[in-house]
Formats: structure tokens, sequence, C-alpha cells
């Protein structure tokens, strides 16, 4: 290549890169999402208050402030909550009894220690989790047990029974996925809506559909299951 010709690629390759390339000057400035504590805060004091401030390193007082809102906001939405408002609702509540119980959620010693697999249902803090031995194989999950005058039934069951895509034949084909059950008509199950809804199941253990779904991959017919407790709002 001749050198005028090399002088003239030089400067072509320059002025190219100059048009590529945006001037720290003129760049527009990047647009980061507000954090949760950086932005108004309005919801009000929830029903589970006092739990959430304590969890949270909150004054405890029961009283909803700015700095409450956006910490409770913060904490739903670090955990996937539909709803990240700053209110200390149910479904905020329970979220937190599954982070605190999850470094071991068998620290009172309730579920027995088996060396085979125990699917372990407590219903005071409507948890679940599967242990083999003293390791936490799969849990702890939030789960919904039955309601008062159909609650689940506490004690050893053994899972006899299990049906991927199950339909409840008594209660209006209700939708029963990765079914497994264990005492009669009571089984583990996924439930499609609101774990949070307040209510009770009519007897079964209720779960998210995708914790059913990773139970069911773990457990098989026989494995045992044990139930203490009483749910939350039933006279047990």
């Amino acid at each position: 290549m001749r050198p005028n010709s090399l002088i003239g690629a030089v400067v072509a390759t320059a002025a190219t890169a100059l048009l590529c390339t945006a001037s720290p000057s003129t760049a527009a400035p990047a647009l980061l999402p507000a954090s949760p504590a950086d932005t108004a805060c309005t919801a009000p004091a929830g029903p589970y208050q006092r739990q959430l401030e304590k969890h949270l390193g909150r004054p405890v007082d029961g009283r909803q402030s700015m700095a409450d809102c956006r910490a409770i906001r913060s904490f739903q939405a670090a955990h996937d909550r539909p709803h990240a408002d700053g209110r200390a609702d149910l479904g905020t509540y329970r979220t937190m009894l599954v982070v605190e119980a999850a470094p071991d959620p068998n620290a009172a010693g309730h579920c027995p220690v088996e060396s085979s697999r125990v699917t372990c249902v407590d219903m005071d803090r409507q948890l679940l989790w599967v242990q083999k031995g003293k390791r936490v194989v799969f849990g702890p999950a939030p789960i919904r047990t039955g309601r008062d005058a159909q609650e689940t039934r506490p004690g050893w069951h053994s899972i006899y029974w299990r049906n991927r895509d199950h339909v409840s034949t008594i209660y209006d084909n209700a939708p029963m996925p990765y079914a497994q059950f264990f005492d009669g008509g009571q089984a583990l199950h996924g439930h499609p809506g609101d774990l949070y809804d307040g209510g009770g199941s009519a007897g079964c253990v209720n779960l998210t559909v995708d914790d059913a779904a990773a139970l069911w991959d773990l457990l098989a017919v026989d494995d045992r299951v044990y139930v203490w407790g009483v749910k939350p709002g039933t006279a047990g």
C-alpha cells in the first residue's frame, strides 16, 4: 500500500471510531430504578406489624412509620412477594416464618428424627419440610392445612397412593396437582390459588404448585408423614 493510501485509511478508521463512540459530555445519564428504600411508602400498618418489626430490627411498637414501611417493602421485594407495598400482611408474615425457619426448621425437635425420609407438617407455623435423619432434604415450604371441623389429622401417616393430575371428586372437581394421599382423603398437593388467603383447606396439606411438584419428585409410596400442632385461627 502506498504511504498516502495508508494515511488515508488511518484517518478514515479514526473518524469512524469517533462516530461510533458517544462523547461523555453528550451521553444521556443512565436512569436507574428507584430502590424501595429511596421512595415514599404509604401503606398502613398490617395485622403482623409487630412480628415484621422484630424480624427486621425495627422498633417494635405496632405503628407504621416511613422507615418501617420501606423496610417491609424491601423484604417483600427481596422475597418476590406479589404486592411489595410495605404492609405487614399475612403473606409477608408467612414468608417471614419460612425465612426464620430455614437454618433449622426442626430446632424445637417436634418432628421425629428417623433414618428414613420423614415429611414434617408443622401446623403451628404452617410449614412443611422433609428430613432424613437430621438432614433437611426439602424445604421448609409454606403450606395451608385444614380449617375448623376439617382439620388435618395429626400423628403418623404413610403415603399410600399418588396421582399427578388428580381432580377432586368431592369438591366441585377442584384441581389437586401432584396429589400424594396419606390419610383417607387427605393429601399433600399443589394449590393453584392463594395459600395466604387466611382460610384453610378441607383437610389436605396445600402447597404451591411448584413446591408440590418438587415434593412429588422426592417422595414415594410408603414414605412417612408426621403432622403436629394447630393451624392458627382454628380450634384444633
